[in-house]
C-alpha cells in the first residue's frame, strides 16, 4: 500500500498544482485502477513515464480527469429513493416551511455530475409546488469538482440511456427530443444553479454560490464511497454543518454515516439511505 502511494503521489501532486484538484483522499485502490487505465491507453510502461507524458499533454490531462472524476449518473437513479422523496420527504419539508411561514426551499446536490440528479429533484419540486399552487422560492444548488462536466449540465442535453428511469409523463412534459438526444426545457433548467466546488475544500464549508448553506435537503449520493475513512468523516462533518435544523441528507445505496457520526443523523426510513439531521455537534467539523 505504501509503495502504491509513493508511486501515485507525484501524479496527484501534479493534478493539485495545475488544476487545484486534490485526489489525495480518494481510495488508493480506486486511484491505481483508474490511472492504470490511462497507462495502458497511452502505452506508458510505468507511473513515472506516464507522469512525464502527462506533463507534456494537456489533452491527456483532461482524459485523466475524466477517468478520475465520478460521472456516472442518470435521471431518477434509485427510483425508490426518488419515490419516497416525492411522496414523503418534499411534502414534509414544505408543510414545515408553511407552518413556519418560511417561503424559501434550499436544496444542494453535491457531486452532481452532468446534472441528472439536481434536475430530477427540480422536476419533483416543481410538480409539487404546481400541484399545491404554492409560490415558494426554490433555491437548488448543484456542485461538482469538474468544470467541464458542469458545462454539460448547464446545456441539459441527454442521451436516452440517461432517461431510463424517468416516468413517461415527465419525459413528455419537460423534454423535447432532438434526434437521438433529449433537451430539458428552460422552466426546469432555470431552477438549478451550477458551480464548481470541492467537497474537501478547507476554506469553505458550503458552496460559495449558496452563501450561507442552511439547506433543507442535501443529496450527496455515491460520493463517500470513493474516499478513505478520514475524508469521509470530513465530508460528513461538512454536510452536518450545512444542513438546516431537522433537514434531510440522502446518501447512496452503499453509503451510511460512519459509526462515530451516526448520532448526528437519524435514519428516516429503513429501506432507503435517507437521514434527518440530529442536533448533536460534531467536534471536528471541516
Amino acid at each position: 500500500m505504501q509503495e502504491i502511494n509513493r508511486l501515485l503521489m507525484p501524479i496527484l501532486d501534479h493534478l493539485l498544482e495545475k488544476r487545484g484538484f486534490d485526489f489525495s483522499g480518494y481510495r488508493v485502490s480506486m486511484l491505481e485502477r483508474r490511472i492504470s487505465r490511462r497507462l495502458s491507453a497511452t502505452q506508458c510502461k510505468d507511473f513515472q513515464s506516464y507522469l512525464t507524458y502527462l506533463r507534456h499533454s494537456s489533452e491527456e490531462f483532461d482524459m485523466l480527469l475524466d477517468v478520475l472524476t465520478i460521472r456516472v449518473s442518470s435521471f431518477f437513479r434509485d427510483p425508490l429513493t426518488f419515490e419516497f422523496l416525492a411522496e414523503r420527504i418534499l411534502p414534509s419539508i414544505i408543510d414545515e416551511k408553511i407552518r413556519l411561514k418560511d417561503n424559501s426551499l434550499r436544496i444542494w446536490s453535491a457531486g452532481c455530475a452532468a446534472g441528472e440528479e439536481p434536475y430530477s429533484v427540480a422536476i419533483l419540486a416543481h410538480e409539487l409546488l404546481q400541484k399545491e399552487k404554492l409560490a415558494m422560492n426554490l433555491h437548488l444548488f448543484a456542485t461538482d469538482i469538474d468544470a467541464n462536466v458542469l458545462k454539460e449540465a448547464e446545456k441539459a442535453v441527454y442521451k436516452a440511456s440517461s432517461l431510463e428511469n424517468i416516468r413517461h409523463i415527465y419525459l413528455t412534459r419537460y423534454f423535447t427530443q432532438k434526434g437521438q438526444t433529449f433537451q430539458l426545457l428552460p422552466e426546469i433548467r432555470k431552477l438549478v444553479s451550477f458551480s464548481q466546488y470541492d467537497m474537501l475544500d478547507k476554506k469553505r464549508g458550503v458552496p460559495a454560490a449558496s452563501i450561507f448553506g442552511n439547506f433543507d435537503l442535501v443529496l450527496c449520493r455515491n460520493l463517500l464511497i470513493y474516499f478513505n475513512t478520514n475524508y469521509q468523516k470530513t465530508i460528513l462533518a461538512k454536510l452536518h454543518h450545512a444542513i438546516a435544523r431537522n433537514g434531510v441528507l440522502i446518501l447512496g445505496q452503499a453509503e451510511a454515516p460512519d459509526l462515530q457520526y451516526r448520532h448526528c443523523f437519524s435514519r428516516a426510513v429503513d429501506f432507503s439511505p435517507i437521514y434527518r439531521k440530529c442536533q448533536e455537534k460534531i467536534t471536528n467539523e471541516a
